[in-house]
């Protein structure tokens, strides 16, 4: 299971660079990062002009963490260091944009999100090995709620 949620936060924060850089992105990677910014958004109950401000802080932070565990995939105790200089770094630029309270909860919804995106692959991947043939019915997507 563990190995599982490393490979999903790898395959997100790696996923995530590729939107900041705007001549190569992956139109799936650049909706899932949508997503993220809207759950994130949402669940901190953002106004208009903090979620213009949050949304390039944001991602630069994706961008940066992608780098670090891109750089030190093969450590596991400097890969969380880093990742967690990175957090620390951009919880101190988002505390421009909004308060401290929901500053730190940016990381909190993140996570969240992430889970929500875990149980959403886990669940297709159920139906796959459960084959084509049963149900029948539409299968709602629980990134598109948010």
């Amino acid at each position: 299971m563990k190995k599982y949620l490393l490979i999903l936060t790898l395959l997100i924060a790696g996923s995530f660079s590729g939107f900041a850089q705007e001549d190569e992105t992956d139109p799936r990677m650049g909706k899932l990062q949508e997503k993220m910014q809207q759950y994130i958004q949402k669940r901190l109950n953002m106004t208009k002009a903090e979620s213009e401000k949050f949304s390039p802080i944001f991602i630069r932070y994706i961008t940066e963490l992608r780098k670090v565990h891109q750089e030190n995939r093969a450590d596991k105790v400097t890969l969380q260091l880093k990742a967690a200089e990175v957090r620390v770094k951009f919880r101190d630029e988002f505390r421009q944009v909004m308060d401290d309270k929901r500053a730190n909860k940016v990381f909190v919804a993140e996570k969240e999100f992430v889970e929500v995106v875990r149980n959403e692959m886990e669940e297709r991947r159920m139906q796959r090995r459960q084959g084509a043939g049963g149900g029948g019915g539409i299968r709602r997507n629980k990134l598109m709620a948010y």
